[in-house]
């Protein structure tokens, strides 16, 4: 299966730093809309949120700045299962443009299925369950998520 696109955008104006570069924040906004869309993906899409008032909450969140990102360039989200229990779901997400082969960001991602009468975790429906199986088994044969499960310290 090629990759998942969950997201695409031009960079917007609003979005760029001093130096015309795409600010820190903005990365994850762009993450953020991914997930929206792999949500809708997974059955947890708005109608589906508002039946049965389940929805995903971000745990952690790891981005990887790799490549500067300018105002007015085309880029997209790829987006990869790494992997998934009865209520937690562990994302990667990769920022691209056309023209660099390289990922331009990357995301690892932890969230959680909540009831939000609570809020509190709670396992993912049959439907999503199914849906999110067949995603991760028809990504099998994708290249490994090359920033996962990375720590940030400095040597000693």
């Amino acid at each position: 299966m090629p990759a998942l696109i969950t997201y695409r955008t031009p960079v917007q104006e609003d979005w760029v730093d001093y130096n015309g570069h795409l600010r820190d924040a903005f990365y994850l906004l762009i993450f953020s809309y991914a997930t929206d869309a792999l949500m809708e993906h997974i059955g947890l899409d708005e109608g589906s949120r508002g039946h049965s008032g389940h929805s995903l909450f971000t745990l952690e969140a790891h981005i990887n700045y790799l490549h500067e990102v300018k105002q007015g360039t085309e880029v997209w989200v790829q987006t990869q299962i790494i992997g998934v229990d009865h209520k937690r779901l562990h994302v990667y997400h990769s920022l691209h443009r056309a023209g660099f082969d390289e990922a331009l960001a990357a995301s690892e991602q932890m969230l959680l299925h909540v009831d939000l009468a609570g809020p509190r975790s709670a396992p993912f429906s049959e439907r999503s369950t199914v849906l999110l199986q067949d995603l991760l088994g028809s990504q099998h044969d994708l290249p490994a998520a090359q920033f996962v499960g990375r720590i940030i310290q400095l040597p000693r």
